[in-house]
C-alpha cells in the first residue's frame, strides 16, 4: 500500500496522473465547483423560506421569548415571564435568539441562521472527505448531504437538529484531522468542545457518535500509545466541561428565581438530560412523555413507511461501498487514513442508525437527519476506494451492485406516492439499468462514452432523493412533526395512516387544516382550529388575539393554557406572554394548582384558555396531574365565554 500519504487521494484520476502537478485550469474548476455546491446548497435551503411562517411554533415563542428577555434566553423560556423551559437545552435557542436580536423578530430571523448552518454542514463534510478521497469525492459527499430529503427539510426549519447535525460533522473533521502525522495536539479536545456544544443542541444524541470518534482516533492516530490516551482523555475533558457547565449552572442556580426545566418531573435539568431525554428515549420509560409514536420499531424502521423516504434512499449504497472500501483497506497499515474514515463515518452511521431502529421511546423521522452526514461521508470516501481500482472488473461490479440497490430501493420508496410524478421511478430504472451495464464494461469504452456512463450512474441514484428534496422546499412546513417529500409521502402504509405525522392531514407537515373548534385555521381562512398539543400549528382568530393583548401588560401572563404548542401559538399572535401549563405535553407538575391559585389572586394571569393535549390523549402519558387539576379548578369558580370558537375564562372576575 505504500506509506500513509501514498493513500491520500487529490482526485477520481488514474493513479499515474495522481502526482502530475494541478495545473491552474484544474485549480479554477475546482474551485468553481466547491462554489457552485455551496451556492446550490444555499438556494436550495433559503428559496422561500420566510413562507414557512413559524415552523415549529414551540421553538418560535421560545426564541421570541429570548429575543426580549437574557433570562428566558439563558434558559430556553417558553414565556419571556419565565414559567417553564423547552424540553431541550437551549443551545440552537442561542443562535435564532441573537438573530432575532440583530435583525428583528420574524421568520426570516428564525430561519435564515438554520438555512446557514446547513450550507456550513456541507462545507465541512466536503472538507473531511477532500483530505482522504479527493476534491470529487467531497463534492459527491456534500451533494448527498445537501440532497438528503429530510436535511432539506431540517436545515429550513427551526428545531434543534440542524446545529446538532453542524457540530457533530464539524467534530468529525477534528477528529479526521487529530489523526494525521504531526496533527496539533488541540484537535481532539476541539472535537469533544463541538460534542459537547452539541448536547447543548440537544442533549444525549449528541453522544451517538462517540464510539466511532474514540475507536477511530485509538486506532489510527500517528502518535505513541501514552499521547493517544491523554489527548483522549483531554477529549473527554473538553466535551464534559462544554457541556456540563450549563448543567451546573442550571443545577446550582435556586429554582425559585429560574424557570421550572420543562420535560422534567422535579425541576431537574439532570433528570431531563438522563431521563426524558436520555436512557427514556431508548427504553421507553419516560414519565411524561408519550413512550414509542411509532410503533414500528424494528430493523426495518429505516426503511419503512415514516423513515424510509426522509433518509434511506442511499443506505444499500454506503453499505456496500464502505464494507468494499474497508475490505480493500484490510492490509493497509494501522495509521491508513482512507480506512479510519471509513471507519469514522460508517461507525457513524451504524451506532445511530441501530439506536433509532430499536428506540422504544419517542422518536420522530424528522430525527433521521443525523444520519445524512454519514451515508455522504460513507458514499464519498467509499466510493474514491472504490474508483482508484475502476479497471478492475471486481470493483466496476460493486459500484454497479451499489447503483443496483439504489435503484430498487428507489422503486420501492417512489410506489409509495404513485400519483406523484409517476414516470420518475421507470425513468430511474432505465437510466440505472443502463448506467450498471456501462459501468461494467467502462474499461473497454471509449473515454467519453465512460464519463457519460459515470454521469448516468449518479444521475439514476440521485433522481430519487433529489426530487422529494426539491418537493420539500416547494412545499411549507408547521408543527412539530414536519415530513420530507410530497404530500402523503411516508405515513401511509399497508393499514392506513399511521399515527402522527403532518400538519392538517394526520400525517402531514404542511400548513394545518380546521378540524375541531377554536380558531382560524393553519391556511389563514376563517373557522376552526385543529385539535390542540404537540402536533397542531395553531392560528387563533383577531378576535380572541384582540381581546388577549388588551391590557396585557397590566399582567405577567396575558393568558395561560395547557401545552407549550397551543399556548405557543397565542404568543405569537399577541406578543405577549402565555404561560405553558404543564410544559410540552401538560404533564409537568409545572405550575401546582396552589400556585396557579396564587398567581390568579395576585392577578398574575388575565384568560385562562381551554385546549385539549395531544389529541384528547393525556391518560395515554404517565406524570403530574396538575394541568387537569387547574383546568378543572378554573371551570368550576370562573364563567366562561366564546370567542372566535374559543373558550376562555376571564380570571380577573370575582369567582
Amino acid at each position: 500500500m505504500g506509506p500513509v500519504t501514498s493513500t491520500v487521494l487529490e482526485s477520481v484520476e488514474v493513479p499515474a496522473e495522481r502526482s502530475r502537478p494541478v495545473d491552474a485550469r484544474a485549480r479554477r474548476w475546482r474551485r468553481l465547483s466547491l462554489a457552485g455546491l455551496l451556492a446550490v446548497t444555499a438556494v436550495l435551503y433559503l428559496w422561500g423560506l420566510g413562507a414557512g411562517g413559524w415552523a415549529n411554533q414551540f421553538y418560535a415563542a421560545a426564541v421570541q421569548a429570548g429575543s426580549t428577555s437574557w433570562k428566558a434566553m439563558l434558559f430556553g423560556s417558553s414565556d419571556a415571564a419565565n414559567a417553564i423551559t423547552v424540553d431541550k437545552t437551549p443551545g440552537a435557542l442561542w443562535v435564532m435568539d441573537l438573530s432575532a436580536r440583530l435583525f428583528g423578530f420574524n421568520s426570516w430571523s428564525l430561519l435564515v441562521p438554520q438555512a446557514l448552518e446547513g450550507v456550513a454542514a456541507v462545507g465541512v463534510l466536503y472538507a473531511a472527505v477532500r483530505r482522504v478521497g479527493g476534491h470529487w469525492p467531497g463534492i459527491l459527499a456534500g451533494a448527498v448531504l445537501a440532497l438528503t430529503p429530510v436535511a432539506a427539510l431540517m436545515f429550513r426549519y427551526n428545531n434543534p437538529d440542524a446545529l446538532l447535525v453542524l457540530l457533530l460533522t464539524v467534530a468529525a473533521y477534528c477528529v479526521l484531522r487529530s489523526i494525521e502525522k504531526d496533527a496539533a495536539a488541540w484537535w481532539l479536545p476541539l472535537a469533544g468542545v463541538a460534542v459537547g456544544f452539541g448536547f447543548l443542541a440537544k442533549m444525549m444524541q449528541a453522544f451517538l457518535v462517540l464510539p466511532a470518534f474514540a475507536l477511530v482516533y485509538l486506532l489510527a492516530a500517528q502518535a505513541p500509545w501514552r499521547t493517544r490516551i491523554l489527548r483522549s482523555v483531554s477529549a473527554v475533558l473538553a466535551m464534559v466541561v462544554s457541556a456540563g457547565w450549563y448543567l451546573l449552572l442550571v443545577e446550582l442556580w435556586p429554582a425559585g428565581s429560574r424557570p421550572y426545566i420543562g420535560g422534567s418531573q422535579d425541576n431537574s435539568i439532570l433528570e431531563l438530560t438522563f431521563g426524558y431525554n436520555g436512557f427514556g428515549r431508548i427504553t421507553g420509560n419516560e414519565t411524561g412523555g408519550l413512550g414509542n409514536t411509532d410503533f414500528d420499531a424494528g430493523w426495518d424502521r429505516l426503511f419503512a413507511y415514516q423513515m424510509g423516504g426522509q433518509v434511506a434512499w442511499l443506505l444499500p449504497a454506503a453499505a456496500i461501498l464502505g464494507v468494499a472500501g474497508l475490505w480493500l483497506r484490510r492490509r493497509a497499515p494501522r495509521t491508513d487514513a482512507v480506512r479510519a474514515a471509513l471507519l469514522l463515518w460508517l461507525g457513524w452511521l451504524v451506532v445511530t442508525g441501530v439506536v433509532f431502529s430499536f428506540s422504544s421511546g419517542i422518536l420522530h423521522p424528522y430525527y433521521t437527519v443525523a444520519l445524512a452526514p454519514a451515508i455522504g461521508g460513507t458514499v464519498g470516501v467509499g466510493a474514491a476506494s472504490v474508483w482508484q481500482r475502476r479497471n478492475d472488473f471486481r470493483a466496476n461490479l460493486v459500484l454497479a451492485s451499489a447503483l443496483a440497490a439504489t435503484v430498487w430501493l428507489a422503486c420501492v420508496l417512489l410506489r409509495r406516492t404513485p400519483d406523484w410524478l409517476p414516470w420518475l421511478a421507470p425513468a430511474i430504472v432505465v437510466a440505472g439499468a443502463l448506467g450498471a451495464v456501462l459501468l461494467l464494461v467502462r474499461p473497454r469504452l471509449p473515454k467519453a462514452v465512460a464519463a457519460g456512463s459515470v454521469t448516468l450512474a449518479l444521475l439514476a441514484a440521485g433522481a430519487g432523493p433529489a426530487a422529494y428534496a426539491l418537493a420539500t422546499v416547494a412545499d411549507t412546513h408547521s408543527g412539530a412533526m414536519p415530513s420530507a417529500g410530497p404530500a402523503g409521502a411516508g405515513h401511509f402504509g399497508p393499514g392506513g395512516p399511521r399515527p402522527g405525522g403532518r400538519d392538517g392531514q394526520g400525517a402531514d407537515g404542511r400548513r394545518a387544516t380546521a378540524t375541531t373548534p377554536g380558531a382560524q385555521s393553519g391556511t389563514g381562512g376563517p373557522g376552526v382550529m385543529r385539535i390542540g398539543g404537540p402536533f397542531a400549528s395553531v392560528r387563533p382568530g383577531a378576535n380572541v388575539v384582540a381581546a388577549l393583548h388588551a391590557d396585557a401588560g397590566d399582567y405577567t401572563w396575558a393568558a395561560a393554557m395547557i401545552g407549550s404548542d397551543n399556548a405557543a401559538a397565542y404568543q405569537l399572535a399577541t406578543g405577549d406572554p402565555v404561560m405553558a401549563i404543564g410544559g410540552y405535553n401538560g404533564t409537568d407538575p409545572a405550575p401546582t394548582l396552589e400556585q396557579f391559585q396564587q398567581y390568579v389572586a395576585q392577578h398574575r394571569i388575565h384568560y385562562f384558555i381551554d385546549g385539549s393535549v395531544m389529541f384528547g390523549m393525556r391518560g395515554a402519558t404517565t406524570g403530574s396531574q396538575e394541568s387537569a387539576d387547574i383546568a378543572a379548578w378554573v371551570k368550576a369558580h370562573y364563567t366562561a365565554q366564546t370567542i372566535d370558537g374559543v373558550t376562555i375564562y376571564d380570571l380577573t372576575t370575582t369567582p
